[in-house]
């Protein structure tokens, strides 16, 4: 048997008899940072070592952004439930809004306010938002910088110029022994994927909430908790991992078996006194040939090949109907008859599909369910059909009254901050806008979407 990696976690097994076994596996020294290896130490008990500097790891080799992002991108389904998690609380965009108390019920009244607005927009706070939800979504926390105003260098007021999104995989918390997020004092900046050779470090300290005009340059991590994680957080689809990994080594088996999978649709069995006559005959046509058997097995080769080719276009073939195949049977010397067989194959590649795709089916939903995101909007098809819209509706509302404000929060509360520290007394916040989404029935005639 002959033992074939087809992937980062499949293998296929070859058989002398011409079968193909593929196999896949939860191992692997690329896969130490999965939450189920068994002898798994918690990466945040001893510090790392980068470029002189002692940093928390993220993962146990600290890379655990970039390997995520590797298993992500491999999957059909992973990253487009994250896009449109991103979609659906991004919503129509970044606006400032005040909170209204009426009756009882807290709501958002949407403004205007032309100062705040120039100032958001001078830094491009759409990207930096963008930015920050993914890594949020990925990583359900993410990095920034605060960069002040040079005036406050030379004695004047400091107010905020801008902030920078950080990519995840390019920062790491500074190390402490109390093993207590609220003491770490600076955040380390660099290329920390290839160990931060030829680039250096950037040490920034932490951002301070309670006065935020304290540093020229300040960083901070922004994060939801992680239960039973001192540092980072991990996303919450970490225990899908595994659905995510299968689900992505389907389609490479179903690629290999197709390619080097042994396809026979018959099993011809050819009598050895059939083949003997021929040599015999061949002997006589060319007495020459009598002491050189290398050229009778040539002169059979070649009539191997004819007659097989001839079998073929008997066996196959869309016209192939009323075709036949005619011998002559005949005994050998203690009776026995000697003839041929053509006995149909059964591959069974029915079941194989059918197995493969029942552990897709299995994967999609336990990725999408995983990513807390209602199949009904991740446009999954469902029993061969996709959700109503009556499912999308309540889907969407559920998803809006339920599964945005924490994100939202996050996200935008160093924009929050930076706010109601540039412009006191204003009592704005920024927000991600929503536009209410009606049934047919609830939208008047003239603004219902025409059919032309």
């Amino acid at each position: 048997m002959e033992v074939k990696q087809i992937s980062d976690h499949s293998y296929a097994a070859h058989l002398e008899d011409g079968r193909v076994f593929t196999l896949s596996t939860q191992g692997g020294d690329d896969m130490t940072f999965l939450p189920w290896r068994y002898n798994q130490h918690d990466w945040e008990t001893m510090p790392f070592s980068v470029g002189g500097e002692q940093v928390v790891p993220f993962g146990h080799d600290n890379l655990l952004p970039s390997k995520l992002r590797d298993v992500l991108d491999d999957n059909n389904l992973a990253t487009g439930v994250l896009e449109r998690q991103l979609g659906l609380i991004y919503g129509q965009g970044i606006f400032l809004y005040q909170l209204s108390y009426r009756e009882g019920e807290i709501s958002r009244e949407w403004v205007q306010d032309r100062e705040i607005e120039n100032w958001l927009h001078s830094w491009d706070v759409v990207s930096y938002a963008k930015g920050a939800l993914s890594d949020y979504l990925h990583l359900k926390g993410f990095f920034n910088t605060c960069v002040l105003r040079r005036g406050s260098r030379i004695g004047l007021e400091p107010s905020i110029s801008h902030l920078e999104h950080i990519p995840a995989r390019n920062a790491r918390l500074e190390w402490v022994e109390s093993r207590n997020l609220r003491d770490v004092r600076h955040i380390f900046v660099g290329d920390f994927e290839h160990a931060c050779v030829g680039t250096g470090i950037r040490k920034y300290p932490v951002y301070d909430r309670k006065n935020p005009g304290r540093h020229a340059v300040s960083a901070a991590y922004n994060n939801s908790y992680s239960f039973g994680r001192d540092f980072y957080s991990i996303p919450q689809y970490w225990g899908t991992l595994r659905w995510i990994i299968r689900g992505s080594e389907i389609p490479t088996i179903f690629k290999y078996v197709t390619d080097n999978g042994l396809n026979l649709a018959y099993h011809i069995h050819s009598p050895q006194a059939y083949w003997d006559a021929k040599r015999d005959m061949i002997r006589r046509i060319h007495p020459e040939w009598a002491a050189d058997d290398a050229k009778v097995e040539r002169e059979i080769g070649n009539l191997t090949e004819k007659f097989l080719q001839n079998l073929t276009a008997v066996l196959s073939g869309k016209e192939n109907a009323g075709k036949f195949f005619h011998t002559v049977d005949v005994m050998d010397d203690t009776g026995k008859d000697v003839t041929w067989h053509i006995d149909p194959i059964d591959q069974k590649i029915k079941d194989f599909v059918e197995s493969q795709l029942k552990i897709g089916e299995a994967s999609s939903s336990a990725i999408t369910s995983g990513m807390g995101l209602h199949p009904a909007l991740s446009n999954m098809i469902i029993n061969g059909k996709l959700a109503s819209g009556s499912e999308l509706l309540y889907a969407f509302k559920l998803f809006l009254a339920s599964d945005t404000e924490i994100p939202e929060s996050t996200v935008l509360e160093p924009v929050n901050q930076a706010i109601a520290f540039n412009f006191p007394g204003k009592n704005l916040r920024a927000g991600f806008y929503h536009r209410s989404v009606h049934t047919e029935e609830a939208t008047s005639a003239k603004d219902r979407i025409k059919n032309e």
